[in-house]
């Protein structure tokens, strides 16, 4: 049984930073790319940052020079690190395989940027 468990989320205000983490069953972590996804209601599910098994990553332009995406392949965890948060970050933010598997959803973690 996959899982994926997101945590780090939080209310913090704009120009905060928030870590978060996704512990991941070791059978998918080691062979697959990662991804963290995010949503905002009414809207759909957005891959914003990858990493790759091999530790290459890509991002999108809205988060560039401000999330960094890592993992650390010993404890099964991938992680993202977001400094100068804007409103517009503020979603439920998810991790899945690259491509994602949709029996691999987990709850997510709510990210809320407000003053």
């Amino acid at each position: 049984q996959v899982q994926l468990v997101e945590s780090g989320g939080g209310l913090v205000q704009p120009g905060g930073s928030l870590r978060l983490s996704c512990a991941a069953s070791g059978s998918i972590f080691r062979i697959n790319a990662m991804g963290w996804y995010r949503q905002t209601p009414g809207k759909q599910r957005d891959l914003v940052a990858v990493i790759t098994s091999g530790g290459s990553t890509d991002y999108v332009d809205s988060v560039k020079g401000r999330f960094t995406i890592s993992r650390d392949n010993a404890k099964n965890t991938v992680y993202l690190q977001m400094v100068s948060l804007k409103p517009e970050d503020t979603a439920v933010y998810y991790c899945n395989t690259l491509p994602y598997h949709k029996g691999y959803w987990g709850q997510g973690t709510q990210v809320t940027v407000s003053s």
